[in-house]
């Protein structure tokens, strides 16, 4: 969007792009779509019926309104760049004027589809902590206008007001690179990763919301015969039976696989991890380019990742929690969370020292925990398994006994992974470490925790052990918990003793 002021508006007030409408008719479309869909339908109905010409009329009216209110919006909304914060006014009937400092901005999100960037256009959102919805969403503005508001936010200053160009304000340059990854990185992080699962089971889902539930058991049954029938006919006996069977479930995972690269590629090609004195910027993505940064005062927590694929690929990920809004509990995917998605365990520790330097990763001083959590890791699964195990071999017989095997197994990885549990604190930094399997590393600095709960269970009394539950700004119940289990009561008291003193004298660095 070219800087234009708008007969009767302020100096500095802005517009936003003029194809701003399309964009947010598009979006409003999204959310509409179903009831569109079925006005379309049962409004076609109605007028086939009764003969009723407005029935069928119905769904034009509706994406005309539509239409109006996305015009409308363009119209009426407004931004003002000061010195120390942003002014947003919209509103036709119902005005409103919000006041946006900078200071409170936590994210800047500049998001780019295939059809942002056919227009040259790109959606800005500011993101502060807590709330349910974005300080300001901007949709949409020219590139130009939103990468020199993005660069605003990233180099806010309260010494001197923005400088101002033709088509806006003047864009800085790029920070150092920190972390970059080739298209073979991506590719790798596509065969870890298990996305190409989760789309395939958010499928199957949508399908058993949507279609009847005859029609799908209809649909399994018939591919079952089939299979079977094929199956018959190339009298393979059970042996090749059972080898094509095999065949089929590998050959469905490998296509499963394929999905979770293509998906890595369109989510993370191009991958780029800036630094500024301040300010830690992401760019990605394939189709739709994505840049978001967030200050580094902002970081609450942090998380190192490692699981069986990682090990084979000798590479781990490394993530981070911003106190960012969220929406209904879900967690955003355009927000900063990966710093590094995939990267060698070197080049993990090396950022980590270059962006904590008192962090002095990786640490060499992790204590141990009770004794006693080897086999109460072990427990949870020994209580659904077992009888488990009964029932299948009252039904099937001797068979039904191999789940012993897995009550073994279970048993072998609590073991191993009450061996890897630990936990380490100083005075910076508090970190705990756990999983076998997949491993994880979890740390924040004592600045940025916000609340400490010390709790007992029935076994804890028991074994005199005690948990520590540490709380950080945006943490989830997706993460890893940052928590001290299993320590010895003694322990567990000290440590909550030497934080409430240390988090008493300090101010909390939000």
């Amino acid at each position: 969007m070219d800087d234009v002021l708008q007969p009767g508006s302020g100096p500095d007030e802005r517009r936003l792009h003029p194809w701003s409408w399309l964009f947010v008719l598009l979006q409003q479309l999204k959310q509409f779509i179903f009831p569109l869909v079925a006005l379309l339908v049962f409004g076609a109905r109605r007028s086939e019926g009764d003969g009723e010409l407005w029935a069928s009329l119905a769904p034009v009216i509706g994406i005309a309104v539509l239409v109006v209110l996305a015009i409308l919006q363009y119209f009426t909304y407004r931004y003002t760049i000061g010195r120390d914060g942003l002014t947003v006014r919209e509103g036709l009937l119902h005005r409103s004027r919000r006041e946006i400092p900078f200071s409170r901005i936590h994210n800047v999100v500049v998001h780019q589809s295939l059809l942002h960037r056919v227009f040259g256009v790109a959606e800005v959102r500011l993101e502060s902590a807590g709330g349910q919805k974005p300080e300001a969403q901007m949709r949409v503005l020219g590139l130009r206008d939103a990468l020199a508001l993005e660069d605003l936010v990233r180099h806010q200053s309260r010494d001197a007001a923005p400088a101002s160009s033709e088509a806006g304000l003047a864009v800085r340059e790029d920070g150092t690179t920190l972390l970059s990854l080739s298209t073979w990185e991506v590719i790798r992080l596509g065969l870890i990763s298990n996305r190409g699962m989760i789309v395939v089971a958010a499928a199957f889902g949508a399908m058993w919301q949507i279609l009847p539930e005859n029609r799908i058991e209809q649909m399994f049954r018939q591919g079952a015969q089939q299979a079977y029938g094929y199956a018959e006919d190339l009298h393979l006996g059970w042996l090749g039976g059972a080898a094509g069977g095999v065949a089929l479930i590998g050959v469905a995972l490998a296509l499963v696989r394929l999905l979770s690269v293509a998906l890595a590629l369109s989510q993370f090609h191009g991958f780029r991890l800036t630094e500024e004195p301040r300010r830690l910027m992401v760019e990605r993505g394939l189709f739709a380019r994505l840049r978001t940064s967030v200050a580094r005062r902002r970081i609450q927590a942090w998380t190192l990742h490692e699981g069986l694929l990682h090990r084979v690929f000798r590479r781990r990920s490394l993530r981070i929690d911003t106190a960012v809004a969220e929406k209904s509990g879900q967690q955003d995917t355009r927000a900063l969370k990966d710093v590094a998605p995939i990267a060698t365990p070197d080049a993990c520790d090396a950022l980590i020292n270059h962006l904590l330097p008192h962090a002095q990763w990786p640490r060499n001083d992790w204590q141990a925990v009770h004794p006693s959590a080897r086999w109460r890791l072990w427990l949870p699964s020994l209580a659904w398994l077992l009888p488990v195990t009964v029932l299948a071999a009252w039904q099937w017989g001797a068979w039904g006994w191999l789940g012993l095997a897995w009550m073994l197994f279970a048993a072998h990885a609590a073991r191993r992974q009450a061996s890897r549990m630990g936990w380490t604190l100083d005075e910076q930094l508090v970190a705990v470490r756990s999983g076998w399997w997949s491993r994880y590393w979890r740390f924040a600095e004592i600045d940025k925790l916000q609340a400490l709960r010390l709790s007992r269970s029935p076994l804890d009394l028991r074994f005199g052990t005690a948990t520590l539950w540490l709380d950080t700004a945006g943490a989830n119940g997706i993460a890893a918990p940052l928590a001290l289990r299993f320590v010895p009561e003694a322990d567990a008291r000290a440590a909550h003793e030497r934080l409430t003193t240390a988090l008493a004298r300090r101010r909390l660095n939000w």
